[in-house]
């Protein structure tokens, strides 16, 4: 039975909707974002399922970038020491670092022009390659942390900062800092002093929000927070684990399954067009020139290496990745409140710095698979939709609309945002269709570790209508999703997010 019918039949039998919330709110323009990159082999990885979902917010630049792990050095056999304990540790002095180049975009951008016209059957919004080739600059490189000159990437990111558009503008960091820190410091520079200076600083600190995975140079603590102390900074530095290279660590047993080389292998990688097939595996024979140690798909390197052992086509590392699928729209409202949760991970925002928000200690949600309290789990509680969702989009480049598969829309039928008193009992509706007519399956539950609410409740669910039953002596914000997951070869899944404040 359709969703609809199911709620008319409700209706009429009498059942009754708390009227006390807001309207639903109407859709928002996808955000704009800026990607900062070193090119190491996760982050091509996590550029290509970024390419995939190009759809799904504006992309204004894609930024070469350096880190401690990646730098090309200055030509001139100038040596450099890190900054950061590990990288010193490891590599001394070098002239240069396992610099991947400045072109390892291009293959990439040829190949999703020619799956873009199979892309453009499934969804709507897809830039072309032309456009995303016209956005492509090359920042600071020479050095981890260099950021003493302007360059055509840190340019690039002050014209962003500057212009008259006022949308939030994501800075991703997938490698350091000191490109977005060379833009800034150029602002700085021209305006500081100047009557101008308050309004600019105050248009940056709105505007700008870097979402930053570890601290790969010391440009964020060193020039951006002292200086900058303004700007948001979403900062991962536990959840992204369970997309990198440690995966195994930190991916429960039984999902496991999802980064193996059959699901990787079989329904992302290969036979899925030009793009895919460039998508670094362990054993697949590729070598990213440049970086001696990209040795994964070497097969004679699967078992024993640093981080286990492995098969052929098993997942590598997406470490990125967070950083935009906290971008994507699926329903759970988390990109004006990463506290809340969603496909990018959940970040608390820091009692001492308000304009931080981070993972760690104060993001643990509660592991079924481990019974403990779990900083990586906030994003491991996405892994199954996330990557089934993956392996639907791949089928997106070669497959036309009626042979793959598409998400279900799911919306509120009244209200998103509700009030209660205690031992009320309020009732939640959604309506969900999905496009391809597949069978929808419902589940609404509470993210007990995101709101504040301090009682026990019991929710019951018929199809698309769930029955919250509050007690007596409970307060606080209760967050309640619902879950809807279509039945197909790849199941895709959408959510939407209830918040009922009780008091």
């Amino acid at each position: 039975m359709k969703s609809k019918t199911k709620l008319l039949s409700l209706l009429a039998a009498g059942v009754v909707f708390l009227t006390h919330c807001q309207p639903v709110q109407e859709a928002v323009s996808k955000p704009r974002t800026i990607v900062t990159t070193d090119g190491e082999i996760d982050d091509v990885d996590s550029y290509i399922r970024m390419l995939l979902y190009a759809n799904e917010f504006r992309i204004e630049g894609l930024i070469y970038s350096s880190s401690m792990w990646h730098y090309k050095g200055d030509g001139k056999g100038t040596e450099f020491t890190s900054e950061m304990e590990m990288t010193q540790r490891i590599y001394g002095a070098r002239t240069d670092l396992r610099w991947p180049g400045t072109e390892w975009m291009n293959p990439l951008l040829n190949a999703y022009a020619e799956i873009y016209p199979n892309l453009i059957k499934h969804a709507e919004g897809y830039p072309t390659a032309d456009y995303l080739k016209s956005v492509v600059r090359v920042g600071n490189i020479d050095f981890e942390g260099e950021m003493d000159k302007d360059t055509e990437g840190s340019d690039f990111i002050k014209a962003k900062l500057l212009d008259d558009n006022m949308e939030p503008l994501y800075l991703q960091v997938w490698g350091g800092t000191n490109t977005i820190a060379r833009a800034l410091k150029s602002i700085e520079d021209e305006f500081k002093g100047s009557a101008e200076w308050d309004s600019i600083y105050k248009k940056i600190c709105d505007k700008a929000i870097i979402y930053a995975i570890l601290d790969q140079d010391a440009t964020y603590r060193k020039y951006i927070a002292p200086n900058w102390p303004g700007i948001r900074i979403f900062y991962n530095s536990h959840q992204f684990w369970c997309f990198a290279y440690a995966w195994k660590r930190a991916v429960p047993a039984s999902q496991q399954y999802l980064f193996e080389g059959e699901f990787m292998g079989n329904e992302i990688i290969l036979n899925h067009g030009p793009l895919l097939v460039q998508y670094y595996s362990y054993g697949d024979g590729q070598k990213q020139e440049g970086d001696d140690e990209h040795v994964h798909g070497d097969t004679a390197r699967l078992k024993g290496g640093q981080w286990g052992d492995f098969g052929m086509y098993d997942f590598i590392s997406e470490g990125d990745s967070p950083s935009y699928l906290h971008l994507i729209n699926v329903g759970l409202d988390n990109l004006d409140h990463p506290e809340w949760g969603g496909w990018g991970g959940r970040l608390v925002q820091s009692a001492e710095q308000p304009n931080r928000w981070e993972d760690g200690e104060t993001a643990r949600d509660y592991n079924p698979f481990s019974d403990t309290l779990d900083p990586t789990y906030p994003q491991i509680r996405w892994l199954e939709a996330i990557q089934q969702d993956f392996a639907g989009r791949a089928d997106w480049c070669v497959a036309d609309y009626e042979k793959a598969n598409h998400p279900p829309v799911v919306k509120a039928t009244a209200g998103s945002r509700l009030t209660a008193k205690p031992g009320e009992k309020v009732q939640l509706a959604i309506e969900a269709e999905d496009p391809d007519g597949d069978e929808l399956e419902t589940t609404f539950w509470i993210y007990k570790e995101v709101g504040s609410y301090n009682g026990d409740v019991a929710v019951s669910s018929a199809g698309d209508i769930a029955t919250v039953t509050l007690p007596e002596n409970g307060t606080g914000a209760l967050h309640i999703i619902a879950e809807v997951k279509d039945r197909a070869s790849h199941p895709m899944t959408r959510y939407h997010r209830f918040v009922i404040e009780v008091k």
